[in-house]
This record gives C-alpha cells, structure tokens and sequence, in this order.
C-alpha cells in the first residue's frame, strides 16, 4: 500500500480540566473532567493528538483504566505501518490487543491516529469523513439540579442562542421533581425544543408517570434519549407507543449488532452516536446501521473538552444527516488547554478553519 509511514510513538498522559459547575446526570455528578491526552507519532515526524473521555457516572470508565490500557496496548501498533487507507487495520490491531477494554482508550488512539494522518496527507478530518458539510447546530443541556437552577440555567442557553435544549431527568429524586423542573424550564423558555435524557434509571412505572406529567403540563419533547435500562427494549418499545414521541437509544446503542436489535425491537428511532463509547471505526459501523434500518442519526459525547468535542464534529458534520447535535460540554469547562479546532458561534459549531487534520495544538 503506497505512502504509508510506520507509528513509532504512542504516548498518554491525564488531562484533567476543572468544570465551572458539576455536571451531574442521574448516575452521578463530576466536577473535574479526568480525561487522558494521547499523542501518535509516525516515522515522518508527524504528530496527531487524541482525547479519552472516560464518565464513570456513565458506563464506569475511570482515567486510571484508560492510561492503563493505552500502556499495556502500545506494542501491538507501534512499528505498524499506517495511512489513510489502512488505519481501520491499525484500529482493529490495538482492538485485539486489549483497546476493547475502553472505549475511551479505543476512541483517542483512533482519533489521535487519524489526526496525525489527516495531517500528513493535507486534508481536514471534516473532509475525510465525507465533506458533507463543515458545521453544525448544537444543543445544550441542563444537567441535574433544583427547578430554580434548572430554569436559570435554561434562560442563559437561550441567552447564547440555542434553540434546543437537553434536560436531564431520572435519578433518585423522582418523577416529582423532575416534572417541577421540566416546568420551570418550560416557562424560562416556552420556545425552546426540549430533549429528555434518563440515562438508562428510569423504571417504565416512573416514565409512564413522567409522561402523563409532561402531557398534562403541555409540553411536548422532541426526544427521549435512553430512559429505561438498555436492555429494556419492550419496555421502551411501549414507552414510545404509549408517549407518542420519538426515543433514542444511547447507552442500547453501542455497536453495529445493538442498533440492529434496537430496530427489529421497534424500540428506537434515533441513534445517539458517541465516539468513546467503542472508537471512532465502530462508530462509524454504528452510523451505517441506523442509516440502513432508517433510524436517525444524533451525535453526543461524555464531558469532553474541544479536543475530542472537534473530532465529533467533524464526524458528523462530514458524514452528514444528524438530525440532533449535542455537543457542548466544552461550554462546561473552565479552561480550554487548546488552540485552533471548532469554535461556538452561538448555537452553531464552525470547523471552517481546520485546515489539516483535526487542526489543534496545546496552548
């Protein structure tokens, strides 16, 4: 295979970034992203840079097992050779060699990888992946909290211009209260689309609660993203049938096979793609089965910083046909330890100024 070069480096380190409040969902609360940096390194020289952002609150992935796995994993890649037609090969190799213990792990080699590629070969990764666009319109979210809290922090996303946003619901407190906040956030911005996330905690008893709740209120989401356990598919089956609205599967929905027993179920609609949930090769598989079984596509992320948040992107954007965008946790953090990449203007995300790669640096 021509104008290959060989990865003679591969290295990971913590990235740790505080948050300017704690982002809870209804696992669990963090209040400083304990991310991992990993830098490729090919025999040109050439250097790519990828995130791993492990939320033990979501799927339990700590940094701790993503420094580990990309140390114990490094030997199976490093003098491989790798281009731009043969990095799923590389991907595979340090899949088989213990990457698939995390997906974070998995997801910042690939992304570090391609990275350092895209670089070499002069391209954005936005127009590796397919060029169908170059930006997107993002949601943002309002994470666990008061009603009071819930309907400050929903007034100033619609003060930044987002159109939609995404509440998280479920967890310990109940229905109750989550139809008090759905309420107050309603009032704070009438106009606003609404996206319910559970996380995977909701009982199908407390849904159907939530549900008649939010109908006898008026209020009337355009998704609900994984309330019920992920295996709970005739749970969520009826939910969307007894609701009427549209559900997404994401902690259901991390491999190719998932989504096909998602749409055979009838207990989706939308597929909410996230990068380190199993790497950016399986995401893609991911992306290509919801396509053909006519499911919609949605992309999110854990709490990343613009690193990983700008590989999203630039998956989305270049593959094309994502219906829902939710990719602000960099809003989040308290400081940026990158230059160049995406930027937020307002609710929309440009990648126009990537020229090569995923076109970031450390500060």
């Amino acid at each position: 295979m021509p104008n290959l070069e060989r990865v003679v480096g591969l290295e990971a380190g913590p990235l740790n970034i505080p948050l300017r409040a704690p982002f809870g969902i209804a696992g669990g609360a963090q209040d400083l992203a304990r991310n991992a940096l990993v830098h490729v390194e090919l025999s040109d020289g050439t250097r790519g840079i990828g995130e791993a952002a492990p939320f033990p609150a979501y799927n339990g992935e700590t940094q701790a097992q993503v420094l580990r796995v990309v140390a114990g994993v490094g030997a199976a890649v490093v003098g491989r050779e790798a281009g731009l037609g043969n990095w799923r090969e590389v991907a595979a190799a340090y899949r088989a060699a213990g990457g698939e213990e995390s997906g974070a792990a998995q997801c910042a080699f690939e992304m570090a990888l391609l990275d350092a590629l895209s670089r070499r070969a002069g391209v954005p990764l936005w127009k590796f992946f397919g060029g169908a666009g170059s930006g997107l319109e993002t949601d943002m979210t309002v994470t666990t909290g008061t009603p009071d809290e819930s309907a400050t922090a929903a007034r100033e996303i619609r003060e930044r211009g987002m159109r939609t946003i995404k509440v998280k619901v479920g967890g310990k407190a109940g229905p109750a209260h989550d139809l008090e906040r759905l309420r107050a956030i309603h009032d704070a911005a009438p106009e606003a689309s609404l996206i319910l996330d559970g996380n995977a905690s909701l009982t199908r008893a407390e849904a159907a609660e939530l549900v008649r709740g939010l109908k006898a209120a008026g209020i009337t989401p355009v998704l609900l993203e994984q309330w019920l356990a992920k295996d709970d598919l005739a749970g969520a089956r009826e939910l969307a049938g007894f609701s009427g609205w549209r559900l997404a599967a994401d902690e259901a929905a991390c491999t190719a096979e998932d989504v096909a027993r998602l749409a055979e179920a009838g207990a989706a609609q939308v597929v909410n793609i996230k990068l380190m949930k199993t790497g950016i090769a399986g995401a893609l598989e991911v992306a290509q089965a919801a396509r053909t079984r006519g499911l919609g596509l949605m992309i999110g992320g854990n709490v990343e910083s613009r690193l990983a948040m700008t590989c999203a992107a630039c998956f989305a954007a270049g593959l094309g046909g994502f219906e829902f965008v939710d990719l602000d946790t960099p809003l989040f953090l308290a400081s940026d330890p990158f230059v160049g990449g995406m930027r937020y203007e307002a609710a929309r995300i440009s990648l126009g100024d990537i020229s090569v790669g995923l076109g970031m640096d450390l500060a």
